[in-house]
């Protein structure tokens, strides 16, 4: 199929785009790696009449540390981050979803903000995100506001970004040296959406207990799911075989996926709790924690 007939706008700054957004109001959708959106339009999923094209802005390619978060412009593509020597050394929750993201052609396109943006819940930014707490930086003609990721992610496709608004940062806070995670995925083949997936996130302190925990779930339901019964389990613990197993469990719980040709929703349940159960090694692993035999 072909796109339905629509009108493009190629800007060369956030506040001519917003101008653009402000005349078009609803009927205008923002295009920036374009690697969701065109393939949702090609076949009619979206039928924006007008796109406002934000390629050229860069002023919103950037990826730096700044005031405690690692701040992600909307035109920084994906490779960006899958290659930078910083996020690989300390983000390491970033580093293994940047690596199983779509395939190396779409990476190198597609931005974390619009995957954020287009809200699918197979998405692996999504689960990320939430596990890391990150927050949505969106301008509009009220002027600029932060949105933390949990109020962001709305529902299928559905967003907090409001009619005139334009998504312009994500932020994930910087990880202390006592913070690790990580991010497990599968998939029918390199490219495909997610089977099942989960995202987990640790900061331990001295005496090695939990004193923070993410963990969120890709493909388990309308909209990326964080499991705060897991979270609740594993705060103020050390971590052990049994305690992970116990968070994992919660998580198949929470999960609340659809069945399709990847798999029955059973499935997809138990692939939820076996994925957050290896997240939770691994970051384990990160943090220098000995759990023993695995289960």
């Amino acid at each position: 199929m072909f796109p339905a007939a629509f009108d493009y706008i190629r800007t060369h700054s956030a506040e001519e785009a917003l101008a653009a957004l402000a005349r078009h109001g609803s009927d205008a959708r923002i295009l920036a790696g374009g690697q969701s959106l065109i393939p949702a339009m090609r076949y009619r999923l979206a039928r924006p009449t007008v796109l406002v094209d934000i390629g050229p802005l860069k002023e919103l390619k950037y990826l730096r540390e700044d005031g405690g978060y690692l701040r992600v412009g909307a035109m920084t593509a994906d490779v960006t981050l899958e290659r930078d020597a910083n996020v690989r050394a300390r983000y390491s929750l970033l580093t293994d979803t940047g690596d199983v993201v779509a395939d190396p052609v779409v990476r190198c396109t597609g931005t974390v903000v619009g995957s954020l943006c287009h809200n699918d819940p197979s998405g692996d930014w999504g689960a990320a995100a939430l596990a890391a707490r990150a927050v949505v930086i969106v301008r509009g003609p009220g002027g600029e506001r932060e949105v933390p990721i949990d109020e962001w992610l709305v529902d299928s496709f559905q967003t907090d970004l409001r009619e005139g608004e334009m998504a312009t940062e994500v932020r994930f806070p910087t990880p202390g040296e006592r913070t690790h995670g990580a991010y497990q995925k599968i998939e029918r083949k390199v490219g495909d959406y997610a089977t099942a997936a989960a995202a987990v996130q640790l900061t331990l302190d001295d005496q090695g207990r939990v004193t923070h925990a993410g963990v969120a779930l890709t493909a388990a339901g309308p909209r990326p799911v964080r499991v705060e019964a897991a979270e609740r389990i594993l705060v103020g613990q050390t971590l052990t075989e049994a305690l992970i197993q116990a968070a994992a469990e919660e998580a198949r719980l929470a999960s609340d996926p659809f069945a399709d040709t990847r798999g029955s929703a059973e499935y997809k349940k138990d692939m939820a709790r076996v994925l957050v159960a290896r997240g939770l090694r691994r970051a384990a692993g990160r943090l220098n924690v000995t759990l023993g035999a695995t289960a």
